[in-house]
């Protein structure tokens, strides 16, 4: 129906429809009534209708809301197959971690105003980029681990004495990990973890907002995805 509402010629509309299912995994069901259809299965299926007549620009709207994880990740490859195609998407969506595995170019919209737009690194990188952070065991001296990770840091180290935990950015990034943890041996200091800490979105909304996303906050502006 929806390919000749495109003008397809009956037996194209047929083609398009046959290919369309088996594309998004529908084709077993093809002759089941949408009623019938899990909350995945007519996502998928709407998706597919929108693309009948082979749109270069196409705009979703909360395309996942309310889908269970295993669709979500479903949607999420269909939508960067489309964009590897070359069909340029706008994508609208709460989940902020949608925009980030999805989005080249996002906009963050806070009560009807743009705050923040950019990449999801250049975001990031406005609430401090990548820190490392150490947990310090119980017996080892919390001071001794902040003294040794200021040798390494470029900007203010973050101690939280209830988790005995300090942190820090370091220019090196993930780099600088195996000195740290030579430099805690040799100061006596036992650590329960070390690793990087990486800002998500929802951090760069808090830290622009002071409050979290709310469930229409979010514009991402999808380009072709390369």
């Amino acid at each position: 129906m929806i390919g000749q509402l495109c003008r397809l010629p009956r037996r194209g509309a047929q083609q398009r429809a046959e290919e369309l299912l088996s594309r998004f995994d529908l084709a077993d069901a093809a002759d089941r009534g949408v009623k019938t259809y899990s909350g995945g299965m007519r996502r998928r299926l709407d998706l597919a209708a929108s693309l009948v007549s082979r749109p270069p620009i196409l705009f979703l709207d909360e395309p996942t809301t309310g889908l269970d994880p295993r669709s979500r990740l479903v949607l999420w490859d269909i939508i960067r197959a489309l964009a590897a195609g070359g069909t340029t998407v706008l994508l609208t969506t709460q989940y902020l971690e949608e925009a980030d595995q999805l989005a080249d170019r996002i906009v963050v919209i806070d009560r009807g105003s743009v705050i923040a737009q950019g990449s999801a690194d250049e975001l990031k990188a406005q609430v401090g980029g990548d820190r490392i952070a150490v947990t310090v065991a119980p017996e080892s001296d919390l001071a001794a681990a902040r003294a040794v990770l200021s040798r390494y840091a470029e900007g203010e180290l973050h101690v939280d004495p209830g988790r005995r935990a300090v942190s820090a950015p370091v220019p090196e990034g993930v780099r600088s990990i195996p000195a740290i943890a030579a430099a805690m041996s040799a100061a006596g200091v036992l650590m329960d973890d070390l690793g990087m800490l990486r800002p998500s979105l929802d951090d760069v909304f808090l830290t622009l907002t002071g409050h979290s996303a709310d469930p229409v906050s979010v514009s991402t502006e999808k380009a072709q995805l390369i």
